[in-house]
């Protein structure tokens, strides 16, 4: 009897954590997005500027 507890416990433990670490995992990907997302709209914002002169200059002497 005591071995079959200690199996119940045993899965219940397997299965719980395997739900904890995909909700973790799920939570580490969207702060890897957030974060890439942060990066590329700090460069757009950053050298947004410069592009678009470089554009207009190019374009001018067309």
């Amino acid at each position: 009897m005591n071995q079959l507890v200690t199996s119940l416990l045993v899965l219940w433990n397997d299965l719980t954590r395997d739900g904890r670490e995909k909700g973790a995992t799920a939570v580490e990907y969207g702060l890897l997005v957030a974060l890439i997302a942060a990066v590329i709209i700090g460069t757009v914002v950053t050298l947004g500027g410069q592009i678009n002169s470089a554009f207009t200059t190019i374009s001018s002497q067309l």
